[in-house]
């Protein structure tokens, strides 16, 4: 269990498939009521032709700009009060950012330097060829020697186009800042929807991660639906019915075979492999 003050990261876009990673994360800032520390100027990091910004209606019925962004966040005092673990837990939330990573990256390594943060957790999501019946398998990885040998970890070996975390986390790593990275692993044929199952199973490594307990009724219901939506849908379409079946069935025996987690390092491997090869076409 991860114990001082953790940061946990995760950033929607190219990291973040079916909003997994970031859903969990969104749903901790609620439980918690988590107030914004700092955050970035949009104008330096985004393009807004590829992130727009949203126009909302308030209470008063005004009309009001939500920019995209990043920002640093802690849970609120009367939370804190009621559960004094929380003052050791920071998030970062987000759109992964357009332009000028390199500044980006420095500009977040100082917020976590000046709160003497000691471990990152990161979050990302990827589709894969799982079935959406089952729990979400989740790849967990270290660069840090002490972190893998603490947690029973491997480093990633992959090599090729990588996302606005892997900047992150050299940049940590370079100052002494040990990150952890979890993966997690959402039906491909589920792709145009919010997943919340996927938050849900990121909710429970977290809560063993870093010992601090979260609700997780809502993201449990929502999970349900999102299932049974799935469900209706495959019951009056044979051909997703089988694959669904078919995906079951190498899922179950994947888990069966090696319960170590080399096998979803592999498929984690694979995964970023043909991410890498998809990057140079066109």
């Amino acid at each position: 269990m991860l114990t001082g003050r953790v940061l946990l990261i995760a950033f929607e876009g190219w990291n973040d498939a079916t909003e997994g990673a970031s859903g969990a994360l969104k749903a901790i800032a609620e439980q918690i009521g988590a107030q914004t520390l700092e955050a970035v100027d949009p104008e330096d990091y985004y393009d807004f032709q590829f992130s727009r910004p949203m126009v909302e209606i308030d209470e008063e019925g005004n009309r009001t700009i939500s920019w995209p962004g990043s920002e640093f966040m802690q849970a609120d005092r009367e939370h804190i009060e009621a559960n004094p673990s929380l003052e050791r837990l920071y998030l970062l939330i987000g759109s992964e950012p357009s332009r000028r990573w390199l500044s980006f990256g420095a500009e977040v390594l100082e917020m976590v330097q000046d709160r003497e943060i000691e471990a990152v957790v990161m979050l990302g999501s990827m589709l894969a060829d799982v079935p959406h019946t089952r729990p979400m398998p989740i790849f967990k990885s270290s660069q840090n020697e002490a972190f893998r040998s603490r947690f029973d970890l491997e480093p990633s070996t992959y090599e090729g186009p990588v996302g606005i975390l892997s900047i992150l986390a050299q940049a940590f790593e370079a100052e002494g800042i040990p990150v952890l990275s979890l993966w997690g692993s959402v039906p491909h044929y589920v792709h145009n929807t919010s997943n919340p199952k996927a938050a849900l199973g990121f909710l429970g490594e977290l809560t063993t991660l870093i010992g601090i307990n979260f609700d997780t009724t809502a993201l449990a219901e929502q999970a349900f639906e999102w299932e049974r939506s799935i469900d209706d849908v495959a019951e009056g379409d044979e051909e997703m019915t089988t694959y669904v079946s078919q995906l079951e069935s190498n899922r179950d025996q994947l888990e069966s075979e090696q319960a170590s987690g080399d096998a979803l390092a592999r498929e984690f491997e694979r995964y970023l492999n043909e991410r890498k090869d998809g990057a140079g076409e066109g």
